[in-house]
Protein backbone atom coordinates (compact mmCIF):
# COMPACT_ATOMS: atom_id res chain seq x y z
CA UNK A 1 0.00 0.00 0.00
CA UNK A 2 2.41 2.63 0.70
CA UNK A 3 4.60 1.50 -2.14
CA UNK A 4 1.83 2.31 -4.21
CA UNK A 5 2.94 5.11 -6.60
CA UNK A 6 -0.26 6.06 -7.38
CA UNK A 7 -1.29 6.78 -3.18
CA UNK A 8 2.22 8.37 -2.56
CA UNK A 9 1.46 10.94 -5.65
CA UNK A 10 -1.66 11.53 -3.89
CA UNK A 11 -0.70 11.67 -0.29
CA UNK A 12 2.56 14.34 -1.46
CA UNK A 13 0.04 15.97 -3.57
CA UNK A 14 -2.92 16.55 0.07
CA UNK A 15 -1.01 16.76 2.85
CA UNK A 16 1.56 19.62 2.63
CA UNK A 17 -0.76 22.66 1.42
CA UNK A 18 -4.12 22.03 4.05
CA UNK A 19 -1.38 21.37 6.92
CA UNK A 20 0.40 24.38 6.16
CA UNK A 21 -2.39 27.05 5.92
CA UNK A 22 -4.16 25.62 8.48
CA UNK A 23 -1.02 26.16 11.18
CA UNK A 24 -0.13 29.47 9.68
CA UNK A 25 -3.62 30.85 10.08
CA UNK A 26 -3.50 29.65 14.10
CA UNK A 27 -0.04 31.28 14.24
CA UNK A 28 -1.58 34.36 12.98
CA UNK A 29 -4.79 33.95 14.99
CA UNK A 30 -2.65 34.41 17.98
CA UNK A 31 -0.42 36.90 17.41
CA UNK A 32 -3.50 39.25 16.29
CA UNK A 33 -5.41 38.08 19.46
CA UNK A 34 -2.48 39.08 22.00
CA UNK A 35 -2.13 42.18 20.43
CA UNK A 36 -5.82 43.20 20.71
CA UNK A 37 -5.56 41.86 24.29
CA UNK A 38 -2.63 44.08 24.78
CA UNK A 39 -4.09 46.95 23.52
CA UNK A 40 -1.80 47.40 20.69
CA UNK A 41 -5.13 47.08 18.36
CA UNK A 42 -7.43 49.91 20.10
CA UNK A 43 -11.10 49.20 20.31
CA UNK A 44 -13.58 50.88 17.25
CA UNK A 45 -10.27 50.40 15.13
CA UNK A 46 -10.28 48.97 11.80
CA UNK A 47 -8.03 46.08 10.58
CA UNK A 48 -5.64 47.03 7.64
CA UNK A 49 -5.46 43.91 6.16
CA UNK A 50 -2.67 45.40 3.80
CA UNK A 51 -0.32 46.47 6.28
CA UNK A 52 -0.63 42.65 8.57
CA UNK A 53 0.05 40.93 5.40
CA UNK A 54 3.01 42.80 4.69
CA UNK A 55 4.19 42.74 8.22
CA UNK A 56 3.23 39.19 8.75
CA UNK A 57 4.39 38.15 5.12
CA UNK A 58 1.47 36.40 4.41
CA UNK A 59 -0.96 36.20 1.34
CA UNK A 60 -4.96 37.83 2.88
CA UNK A 61 -6.32 34.34 3.01
CA UNK A 62 -5.12 32.99 6.24
CA UNK A 63 -5.41 36.29 7.56
CA UNK A 64 -9.11 36.51 6.90
CA UNK A 65 -9.13 33.09 8.16
CA UNK A 66 -7.85 34.60 11.32
CA UNK A 67 -10.25 37.45 11.33
CA UNK A 68 -12.88 34.68 11.12
CA UNK A 69 -11.65 32.88 14.46
CA UNK A 70 -11.55 36.65 16.45
CA UNK A 71 -14.65 37.85 15.42
CA UNK A 72 -16.10 34.38 16.85
CA UNK A 73 -14.35 35.39 20.09
CA UNK A 74 -16.11 38.66 19.85
CA UNK A 75 -12.75 40.49 19.85
CA UNK A 76 -13.17 41.66 15.78
CA UNK A 77 -16.92 42.41 14.39
CA UNK A 78 -16.58 41.67 10.43
CA UNK A 79 -19.01 44.62 8.72
CA UNK A 80 -19.64 43.93 5.06
CA UNK A 81 -18.01 46.61 2.93
CA UNK A 82 -15.94 47.85 5.82
CA UNK A 83 -14.11 44.84 6.90
CA UNK A 84 -13.10 43.92 10.64
CA UNK A 85 -12.77 46.44 13.34
CA UNK A 86 -12.17 45.84 16.91
CA UNK A 87 -15.21 45.58 19.06
CA UNK A 88 -16.15 48.15 21.31
CA UNK A 89 -17.65 46.94 24.82
CA UNK A 90 -20.09 49.17 27.04
CA UNK A 91 -19.82 49.00 30.79
CA UNK A 92 -23.23 47.55 30.72
CA UNK A 93 -22.48 44.54 28.61
CA UNK A 94 -19.51 43.61 30.63
CA UNK A 95 -21.43 43.94 34.20
CA UNK A 96 -24.05 41.70 32.39
CA UNK A 97 -21.37 38.79 31.00
CA UNK A 98 -19.65 39.08 34.54
CA UNK A 99 -22.21 38.93 36.96
CA UNK A 100 -23.27 35.57 34.41
CA UNK A 101 -19.39 34.21 34.50
CA UNK A 102 -19.52 35.00 38.74
CA UNK A 103 -22.41 32.58 39.05
CA UNK A 104 -21.04 29.98 36.41
CA UNK A 105 -17.44 29.97 38.34
CA UNK A 106 -19.13 29.93 41.81
CA UNK A 107 -20.55 26.85 40.66
CA UNK A 108 -17.88 25.16 39.34
CA UNK A 109 -16.09 25.88 42.15
CA UNK A 110 -18.74 24.02 44.51
CA UNK A 111 -19.08 21.45 41.93
CA UNK A 112 -15.29 20.69 41.40
CA UNK A 113 -15.01 20.34 45.01
CA UNK A 114 -16.87 17.21 44.82
CA UNK A 115 -15.93 15.50 41.11
CA UNK A 116 -11.92 16.85 40.83
CA UNK A 117 -9.68 13.75 41.69
CA UNK A 118 -6.74 14.48 43.67
CA UNK A 119 -4.77 14.82 40.76
CA UNK A 120 -6.38 17.53 39.49
CA UNK A 121 -6.49 19.64 42.39
CA UNK A 122 -2.47 19.04 42.88
CA UNK A 123 -2.30 20.20 39.39
CA UNK A 124 -4.48 23.44 39.95
CA UNK A 125 -2.49 23.89 43.02
CA UNK A 126 0.69 23.15 41.07
CA UNK A 127 -0.68 26.06 38.13
CA UNK A 128 -1.51 28.14 40.91
CA UNK A 129 2.06 28.85 42.60
CA UNK A 130 3.05 29.22 39.00
CA UNK A 131 0.54 31.95 38.42
CA UNK A 132 2.45 33.64 41.81
CA UNK A 133 5.68 33.30 40.29
CA UNK A 134 4.82 35.10 37.11
CA UNK A 135 3.45 37.83 39.46
CA UNK A 136 6.57 38.42 41.11
CA UNK A 137 8.47 38.29 37.81
CA UNK A 138 6.24 40.79 36.07
CA UNK A 139 5.22 38.44 33.32
CA UNK A 140 2.31 39.58 32.10
CA UNK A 141 1.51 37.17 29.12
CA UNK A 142 2.41 34.12 31.00
CA UNK A 143 0.55 35.25 34.05
CA UNK A 144 -2.58 35.88 31.80
CA UNK A 145 -2.01 32.21 30.20
CA UNK A 146 -1.69 30.50 33.56
CA UNK A 147 -4.54 32.47 35.14
CA UNK A 148 -6.90 31.05 32.29
CA UNK A 149 -5.24 27.51 31.91
CA UNK A 150 -6.33 27.75 36.31
CA UNK A 151 -9.76 28.81 35.48
CA UNK A 152 -10.18 26.22 32.49
CA UNK A 153 -9.01 23.78 34.93
CA UNK A 154 -11.65 24.29 37.46
CA UNK A 155 -14.58 24.62 34.81
CA UNK A 156 -13.44 21.01 33.76
CA UNK A 157 -12.69 19.37 37.26
CA UNK A 158 -16.75 20.24 38.01
CA UNK A 159 -17.17 17.83 35.03
CA UNK A 160 -20.21 19.37 33.91
CA UNK A 161 -20.30 19.82 30.30
CA UNK A 162 -23.84 22.00 30.08
CA UNK A 163 -21.73 24.46 32.47
CA UNK A 164 -18.75 24.13 30.43
CA UNK A 165 -19.97 25.20 27.23
CA UNK A 166 -22.15 27.84 28.96
CA UNK A 167 -19.29 29.67 30.62
CA UNK A 168 -17.55 29.11 27.34
CA UNK A 169 -19.98 31.03 25.34
CA UNK A 170 -19.56 34.07 27.36
CA UNK A 171 -15.96 33.84 28.75
CA UNK A 172 -14.30 35.57 25.02
CA UNK A 173 -16.53 38.47 24.96
CA UNK A 174 -14.69 39.20 28.04
CA UNK A 175 -11.24 38.17 27.48
CA UNK A 176 -9.99 41.34 26.90
CA UNK A 177 -11.12 43.25 29.66
CA UNK A 178 -9.58 40.59 31.71
CA UNK A 179 -6.28 40.76 30.46
CA UNK A 180 -5.94 44.09 30.94
CA UNK A 181 -8.17 44.06 34.44
CA UNK A 182 -4.79 44.10 36.56
CA UNK A 183 -3.01 46.82 35.49
CA UNK A 184 -2.27 48.40 39.04
CA UNK A 185 0.33 46.80 41.25
CA UNK A 186 -2.30 46.35 44.08
CA UNK A 187 -5.16 44.29 41.64
CA UNK A 188 -2.56 42.56 40.37
CA UNK A 189 -1.56 41.31 44.06
CA UNK A 190 -4.97 40.90 45.04
CA UNK A 191 -6.09 38.46 42.45
CA UNK A 192 -2.92 36.11 42.97
CA UNK A 193 -3.57 35.94 46.42
CA UNK A 194 -7.47 35.52 45.56
CA UNK A 195 -6.38 32.77 43.53
CA UNK A 196 -4.00 30.92 46.43
CA UNK A 197 -7.37 31.11 48.30
CA UNK A 198 -9.40 29.55 46.33
CA UNK A 199 -6.50 26.80 45.54
CA UNK A 200 -6.60 26.00 49.46
CA UNK A 201 -10.23 25.91 49.42
CA UNK A 202 -10.58 23.36 46.12
CA UNK A 203 -7.65 21.37 48.03
CA UNK A 204 -9.85 21.32 51.08
CA UNK A 205 -12.93 20.49 49.04
CA UNK A 206 -14.84 22.94 51.18
CA UNK A 207 -17.67 23.70 48.52
CA UNK A 208 -19.35 27.07 50.24
CA UNK A 209 -16.37 28.63 50.27
CA UNK A 210 -14.95 28.15 47.05
CA UNK A 211 -17.82 28.79 45.32
CA UNK A 212 -17.94 32.01 47.22
CA UNK A 213 -14.20 32.98 46.53
CA UNK A 214 -14.51 32.13 42.57
CA UNK A 215 -17.37 34.49 42.87
CA UNK A 216 -16.12 36.97 44.39
CA UNK A 217 -12.74 36.90 42.13
CA UNK A 218 -15.01 37.64 39.14
CA UNK A 219 -17.08 40.74 40.65
CA UNK A 220 -13.69 41.78 42.00
CA UNK A 221 -12.33 41.67 38.43
CA UNK A 222 -15.34 43.15 37.16
CA UNK A 223 -14.96 46.16 39.85
CA UNK A 224 -11.44 46.93 38.72
CA UNK A 225 -12.23 46.84 35.58
CA UNK A 226 -14.85 49.64 36.12
CA UNK A 227 -12.49 51.45 38.05
CA UNK A 228 -10.13 51.75 35.39
CA UNK A 229 -13.14 53.19 32.74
Amino acid sequence: MYNDPENAAAMSELKPEPIGRTALAVEITNRLRQMILEGQLEPGGKINEKLLTEQFGVSRTPLREALKVLAAEGLLDLIPHRGAVITRQSESELAEVFRVLAALEGLAGELATVAASDGALKEIETMTQKLRRSYEETDRPTYFRINQGIHKAILQAADNETLLRSHELLAYRVQRARYQANLTADRWRAAVEEHEAIAEALCARDGATTARLMKEHLLRKHASISAKG
